[in-house]
């Protein structure tokens, strides 16, 4: 009876779970029968009491908390937008922000603070073109085009790189990705409808699918675009001259369908352990456009006015592939080793069928021709980079890369005047060879001289040869072998817990695009073309900057200079009527630029504001250009998101810029406005989108210029204008992330476009 008393009521306080301790003591003493049963109960009762009095109290103090949390509103901070870095630099968070709705990493870049998108460029306010990183990693446009949205975390703007960084490009942005997971599986599936009224409508598949186990990890997606887009050209080609007097209004309407725009890759690694791997990488896209490009061209002269209609039915292909192998080692003192491979092929067909109509003096002819383009670029490169730590306030960086291209293309222009029989012709078709060699290697040192003050010293060195070959209007064949250095410096000042500041110089290159320097003929009507110039030379650029953080303020100015400035123009032809759209190289340019920038972050809002104020002037004397007077041009941003607590986020997205003059032309101001709202379901499983983007339809590139007594105005209209309807559903069982993703890409990758 003894013991069965002891049994019950120890099973009482375990059933509390409060005094478990206190209850084996006493099972223990009740067992070796040191007190009597009347003793031992009335100690059990006791703290069976005390037990009881304490679970009332703490079960009265939860009623009054739950009743006071009815009360109240509970909000839950959401990440900031932005970061302003002490040396310049801008971080951008993707993940968890409306940003990270954008069907593509282009559009992604066009609602960046200081980031614009237009014309194929991307640029960087106050510095120029900029280039793509990812994970630290240069990459070419193809390969940046199918990063999936939904696998990036943050945007690095660098507007001040150093040494480490190639010298190809006026700043840098470095995409970083989310990082894969431990062990299990976890993915994403992305269904994108774009309408546009202008445009048409576009759909967007985007597939993502990562699997990690042990020492093991597999990473793989698919994106698929179909659809049709829409770019529309209006220009005007004046020589107000009455000896010479012409005038041309064409209208230039690219009508494409997407036949099949899609990317695919898939990446291994395997870890020796967490700070020592090796990966394997595939990636590639396969872009095949239909459609049509609609050219209608009517021109007046001193003899009277005629009309020309031009269709062409699109059937261009093409396919890039990729492949990576990197190998990573950080040993536990904080230096690192990355060695990488690439190889990269291009592969580009266009098949065109053209068709003329032209009425001259109220006679109709009409002839056809077929446009055939066979393209190849092969890349291989190869890079080591060493960090070194050599004490708590130390750092040396060095490195070296190795690239070698090949490019062989030839274009083939047959012509018709029955739709049946064609012939060759010679002066639009042409052969295009091109083999480049680049070495180079680089140290950067980074180093503290007080808690007050640190810095970054580097140099940069590149060697270039290069050979090419066409015979685009009669034979050319030349090598040319040119060697620089690019210093840069960067000095941060730690003032005080709320003032920092910084000043910073980089010297930098950019080296024509392949394409540019191709001369083969891109046709848009019988006096419109474009064609590459082999003739062109690299750009330098030396640029300074002072910037200043207080608080939460941001504030810059910057100079910077160019030599050789790569730029474009439309220049007269062989007939008197005919126009070469060409890239060329001015002869120097300035840029000064101020930015003052601030961002909010509270529970429910929040608010990322830039402005500034650049002032550029381009100075030529060999291509006839007509100066005009020096305007600025204002840059106004402002990205604002509203979180209503377990209802949906709201944002409100805008920019401006203003009419500018850069002294040999000038551009027309041009903006947008962007809405859009968001809800989760399922315990955020499942993301709905739905944006208003460029709702006024206020993004189009518009400008003039005078070039060899001709009077040139352009204006681009862009599909977007549009409304975008966005579901994700994001799946699996991930604990922690572990694979580091690491590609090798250079610059002539990124000039392959």
């Amino acid at each position: 009876m003894r013991f069965l008393k002891l049994v019950i009521l120890y099973v009482f306080l375990l059933i509390f779970s409060s005094i478990e301790i206190k209850a084996q003591r006493i099972k223990k003493n009740a067992d070796k029968s040191y007190y009597n049963d009347d003793v031992l109960f009335g100690k059990i009762f006791k703290s069976v009491q005390d037990t009881l009095i304490v679970k009332e109290k703490e079960k009265e103090k939860e009623k009054e908390k739950e009743h006071n949390e009815l009360n109240e509103v509970v909000i839950k901070s959401q990440p900031s937008l932005l970061k302003y870095g002490a040396n310049g630099n801008i971080d951008v968070n993707v993940n968890g922000t409306v940003l990270a709705t954008s069907s593509s990493v282009n559009e992604l870049l066009g609602r960046v603070p200081n980031v614009v998108v237009a014309d194929g460029e991307i640029n960087v306010v106050g510095k120029g073109e900029a280039v793509i990183y990812l994970n630290g990693v240069l990459i070419n446009y193809e390969r940046f085009a199918a990063i999936p949205v939904s696998q990036i975390q943050k945007i690095e703007i660098i507007s001040n790189p150093s040494a480490r960084y190639d010298a190809e490009g006026k700043a840098v942005i470095n995409i970083i990705t989310k990082k894969n997971i431990e062990s299990g599986v976890t993915g994403t599936v992305n269904q994108h409808v774009t309408v546009s009224k202008f445009g048409g409508t576009i759909y967007n598949t985007l597939l993502d699918f990562n699997y990690s186990k042990g020492k093991f990890s597999f990473v793989t997606n698919y994106g698929l675009q179909l659809g049709r887009n829409r770019e529309l050209l209006y220009t005007t080609r004046t020589r107000p001259d009455p000896d010479d007097f012409m005038k041309s209004e064409l209208t230039t309407d690219w009508k494409r369908r997407f036949n099949n725009y899609s990317n695919f890759g898939f990446g291994l690694q395997y870890s020796f352990s967490p700070s020592n791997y090796i990966s394997l990488a595939y990636s590639g896209n396969v872009n095949d456009l239909g459609g049509i490009t609609e050219s209608r061209n009517s021109i007046t002269n001193s003899f009277g006015k005629s009309f020309y209609a031009t269709d062409v039915d699109r059937n261009d292909v093409l396919l890039n592939q990729f492949v990576n192998l990197n190998y990573n080692w950080t040993t536990a003192k904080g230096s690192t080793l990355f060695i990488g491979s690439q190889f990269s092929n291009y592969n580009q067909t266009i098949r065109d069928f053209i068709g003329e109509n032209s009425l001259v003096d109220e006679t109709d002819s009409e002839r056809f021709l077929k446009n055939n383009v066979g393209s190849r670029i092969n890349i291989i490169a190869v890079q080591a980079d060493y960090s070194k730590k050599i004490n708590e306030k130390a750092k040396l960086e060095i490195g070296a890369k190795l690239s070698h291209v090949i490019i062989n293309s030839g274009t083939d222009f047959l012509i018709s005047d029955d739709e049946i029989n064609f012939e060759l012709d010679d002066e639009l078709s042409s052969d295009f060879e091109y083999n480049e060699k680049i070495v180079a290697a680089y140290f950067n040192y980074i180093g503290t001289w007080s808690e007050k003050f640190n810095f970054s010293l580097g140099v940069r060195g590149e060697k270039t040869s290069y050979d090419l070959f066409t015979n685009a209007n009669g034979t050319q064949k030349f090598d040319k072998s040119y060697g620089n250095f690019f210093p840069n410096a960067l000095l941060n000042f730690n003032l005080s817990d709320d003032w920092k500041a910084h000043f910073s110089y980089v010297s930098r290159i950019t080296r024509p695009r392949y394409q540019a320097l191709n001369p083969y003929v891109i046709y848009q009507d019988p006096f419109t073309t474009i064609e590459g110039n082999p003739n062109l030379l690299p750009e330098k650029t030396h640029a300074f900057e002072i910037g200043t953080m207080y608080k939460k303020f941001d504030f810059k100015v910057g100079y910077t200079y160019k030599i050789d400035l790569i730029s474009a123009a439309a220049l007269r032809g062989d007939t008197p009527n005919s126009y070469i759209l060409r890239a060329l190289n001015l002869e120097k340019g300035h840029t000064f630029f101020t930015s003052l920038s601030r961002a909010f972050n509270v529970k429910w809002w929040n608010s990322v504001n830039t402005a500034s104020i650049t002032w550029q002037k381009s100075v030529d004397n060999y291509y006839e250009f007509a100066f005009s007077p020096v305007e600025p041009q204002i840059y106004l941003y402002t990205n604002n998101t509203f979180t209503i607590p377990k209802l949906f986020k709201l944002q409100l997205l805008a920019w401006y810029l203003s009419d500018r003059s850069y002294g040999l032309g000038s551009e027309n101001g041009r903006s947008t406005v962007t809405l859009g709202i968001e809800r989760n379901f399922f315990k955020d499983a499942l993301k709905i989108n739905f944006t208003a983007n460029d709702i006024f339809h206020k993004f189009m590139v518009s400008g003039d210029y005078n070039v060899g007594q001709t009077q040139i105005y352009y204006h681009r209209t862009y599909s977007t204008n549009y409304f975008k309807l966005i579901a994700t559903y994001s799946f699996g069982d991930s604990k922690k992330i572990t694979y580091k993703k690491s590609e090798v890409e250079q610059s002539e990758n990124n000039r392959a476009r």
